[in-house]
């Protein structure tokens, strides 16, 4: 190993032996009494109401993903547009593929209703 890693390695060896330390220590003299009121849900100091854990439609995630995937299609058009007189027409031809391709999947969410809210 290199010289110059070395500093490197130590703070991760620090790092995770404090963090498994941190882990023991509070487990070993931490409260362990329970509580029943503990296991309860708290809504901002308000009584909480119906079940603790409610279960969220697939739809939300199905609008996360797009939304990543749409974001990531930025992070790649942005450097794009910077050099994009240097790419010259191979550049423009590439990133008319990729645009392609997207605006094929945006097609495809819109038309099976992944992007209606209800």
């Amino acid at each position: 190993m290199p010289r110059e890693y070395l500093p490197i390695a130590v703070l991760i060896t620090l790092a995770i032996i404090l963090a498994f330390l941190i882990i023991i220590i509070g487990n070993l003299f931490g409260p362990k009494r329970y509580v029943p009121r503990k296991g309860e849900p708290y809504e901002s100091g308000m009584r909480p109401y119906g079940p603790g854990q409610r279960q969220m439609p697939v739809h939300f995630y199905l609008i996360t993903v797009l939304f990543i995937l749409f974001d990531i299609e930025i992070i790649f058009m942005v450097p794009w547009a910077v050099i994009l007189r240097e790419l010259g027409m191979g550049g423009i031809l590439s990133m008319g593929i990729f645009v392609t391709i997207l605006l094929v999947g945006l097609i495809y969410a819109w038309k099976v209703g992944a992007l209606e809210w209800e």
